[in-house]
């Protein structure tokens, strides 16, 4: 008897704190697209001098972040954004294809890790609305400083948009 109204009143109390968030379940995602990239004729162009900077300045805003992730498309513009921020974490990145924006986006909810996903003017508000299930704008072409922010806490999501100028002040130590 004793047994069995205690096995009652444990899985009274897992049901219990079934809804209550889990500190381990919250996540953020930061989307961006690459930085500036070289205006030649090639179909995969490299970064330009503002890009490599931009690139290396990104590790300032990102090494705190507790990143444990972090996601590139196979163009060497993208991995050439990521490296510096790779490097200095002793980390790896992973490739995803833009082409099957749902299958990263359900990876990246999956996983439930901070990560860095660095795609395309064109993709990286696909992206974020696959993620937070909201309007967001599209990226102009000659926009570079553009952060979004997608905040997975109990179980709620939310977005931010910010410029990566504005966060020096901020998020830099």
């Amino acid at each position: 008897m004793r047994l069995c109204t205690l096995l009652i009143l444990i899985f009274a109390m897992g049901i219990g704190n079934a809804g209550v968030p889990q500190p381990d379940t919250d996540f953020k995602l930061y989307l961006l697209r690459h930085a500036e990239k070289q205006m030649d004729e090639s179909k995969d162009p490299g970064l330009t001098n503002a890009g490599q900077f931009r690139a290396h300045q990104l590790v300032k805003l990102f090494q705190y972040r507790g990143i444990e992730g972090i996601w590139s498309t196979d163009y060497k513009r993208t991995r050439d954004t990521v490296m510096p921020l790779v490097n200095t974490l002793q980390s790896e990145f992973k490739l995803y294809d833009p082409q099957d924006l749902p299958e990263i986006a359900n990876q990246l909810l999956k996983d439930r890790k901070n990560a860095l996903i660095v795609g395309h003017s064109n993709t990286t508000p696909d992206l974020t609305r696959l993620l937070c299930q909201c309007n967001i704008s599209d990226m102009d072409e000659s926009e570079y400083d553009l952060l979004f922010v997608v905040s997975v806490l109990g179980g709620e999501t939310k977005v931010e948009i910010l410029k990566q100028s504005s966060l020096w002040e901020r998020w830099v130590r």
